[in-house]
């Protein structure tokens, strides 16, 4: 496995913080439909607008983003069954709003530049399991569905939008 260098297309912010580099993963299934879950804010349900999206998360320090999309796919949604289909190329970015920032981020990082990645889901649902994932990670998600990839962007939070629009275009034809 290559190493992950940031330098090679990383995006640079505009402002003084970095960005958090993560994957984004887009999971298809036989039907060619996307899934997504809708955030847990800790009450086992989400309390705020457009709570649903992708799996994604950061990588860790010396992993390759393959590697980090495999792991968090797991970790929040108990999924091992998965194929590779595709990697977007480059970064795609977003900025957090000052807000976001201020009460969650604690100031570390403007936003995410994410690698995203495409797989086929190779198993059955009863595979998913996002109330209790595996190795004591918190559950991130309190409800599951299968969508079809033109809602997402409707269904994620406004300053996401863009990057959602852009998954759905790379990776339009795995869905049709």
């Amino acid at each position: 496995m290559k190493k992950l260098e940031l330098g090679a297309g990383f995006p640079e912010p505009a402002g003084g913080l970095p960005y958090r580099p993560c994957v984004g993963i887009m999971l298809i299934n036989q039907d060619g439909k996307v899934w997504i879950g809708c955030r847990d804010d800790g009450s086992g349900s989400a309390v705020y607008d457009y709570a649903w999206q992708m799996p994604q998360g950061g990588i860790d320090k010396g992993e390759v983003p393959e590697h980090a999309a495999r792991r968090e796919l797991y970790e929040e949604t108990s999924i091992h069954s998965v194929t590779l289909l595709e990697e977007a190329q480059g970064w795609f970015a977003y900025d957090y709003p000052p807000e976001v920032i201020k009460a969650s981020r604690r100031g570390k990082h403007c936003g995410q530049a994410q690698r995203w990645l495409a797989y086929r889901f190779d198993g059955s649902d009863d595979e998913i399991d996002i109330l209790n994932p595996p190795d004591g990670h918190s559950a991130e998600f309190g409800a599951w569905r299968w969508e079809d990839a033109a809602r997402l962007p409707d269904l994620i939070v406004p300053f996401k939008r863009p990057v959602y629009e852009r998954v759905v275009a790379a990776f339009s034809h795995l869905t049709a």
